[in-house]
């Protein structure tokens, strides 16, 4: 994969973080994801390149959004799968909170899993950790692995987890065992992303959310070194049967980081709001601010690209 694409999707990113962070705080979620969905198609469709979304915002039937299996770019140049959120933490950003993004994770055809639009069970870490979690293991063995990797104690480390009814076992026993605990409201992409950042103070994701939002976690994580893995949770016979349509024949199988993503993977982000791993949009008087990073998995490279956008100058996203 042309590492030039990588100037061409942060493009992406930054334009739907412009729209949507203008809907920030004014309470409608759908008008702020609209914004986003909108102004990530329109570039996404100046990108010459043929492009497929593998992992979008829902179902065919639930367009506008960028849905699965929607064609995207120019066309004529390199087939190339995409796992994207125009706006990953849509109620965050409708609130005024920390940490929501625009992100895109981008693949040759066929490395990324085709995920159904249902839950996952997830658990990540950074790239001290790597190779010391398991689904299939608790979460005070999970816990102690990965304080002997960081050589602290249980005590030391802190686990990020969505704060959800559902996770009221899961909290209950990290308790127990002695680790701190980070909840947050929404926003697992970055708060995976999190554990890869030193000075983020999170060492481990538990906890089960959106499938899309999994694949493109790991796709992130391939870039930085860290460990995921993730196994779908379904809430209805529907969302089996589609998983089924979709090529998965094991339903209960656990997904390793490179199950998930494979092969070259890149991966984009733009801030929306203020978080700990971007900054959000800063508007100035014609224009704004936008701090993004752009990822890939073949060289390890990490860059923060801080742009200044003057819009008399620029297109309407």
């Amino acid at each position: 994969m042309d590492r030039n694409f990588a100037l061409e999707f942060v493009r992406v990113t930054e334009a739907a973080a412009l729209e949507s962070a203008r809907w920030m705080g004014r309470g409608d979620e759908k008008a702020a994801d609209h914004a986003a969905v909108e102004a990530m198609r329109k570039m996404l469709n100046s990108i010459q390149f043929d492009g497929t979304v593998v992992i979008g915002e829902g179902e065919r039937d639930e367009a506008p959004m960028l849905y699965i299996g929607e064609k995207v770019g120019k066309g004529g140049g390199p087939i190339l799968d995409l796992a994207l959120d125009p706006l990953e933490g849509t109620t965050i950003c409708a609130r005024g909170g920390n940490n929501s993004l625009a992100v895109i994770a981008i693949a040759e055809e066929g490395h990324f899993l085709h995920a159904p639009d249902t839950y996952m069970e997830k658990i990540a870490v950074g790239p001290q950790a790597k190779g010391a979690i398991d689904l299939d293991a608790s979460v005070t063995e999970n816990l102690r692995n990965v304080a002997k990797a960081k050589k602290c104690q249980i005590e030391d480390v802190t686990a990020i987890i969505l704060d959800r009814p559902r996770h009221a076992d899961l909290i209950s026993e990290v308790r127990k065992a002695g680790a701190r605990i980070w909840l947050i409201g929404d926003g697992d992409v970055s708060a995976a992303i999190a554990t890869c950042k030193k000075d983020s103070g999170v060492d481990i994701l538990f906890g089960t959310g959106g499938a899309p939002e999994g694949v493109i976690a790991a796709a992130a994580l391939r870039c930085m070194g860290g460990d995921f893995q993730g196994r779908l949770v379904f809430r209805t016979d529907k969302e089996r049967e589609r998983a089924k349509k979709m090529g998965i024949q094991d339903l209960n199988r656990k997904y390793s980081i490179t199950e998930l993503a494979s092969g070259k993977v890149m991966f984009c982000a733009t801030g929306v709001t203020q978080g700990t791993f971007l900054d959000g949009v800063r508007f100035f008087s014609g224009g704004a601010m936008t701090h993004s990073v752009v990822m890939r998995s073949e060289s390890g490279t990490v860059r923060f690209i801080e742009a200044e956008h003057h819009f008399d100058r620029k297109p309407k996203y």
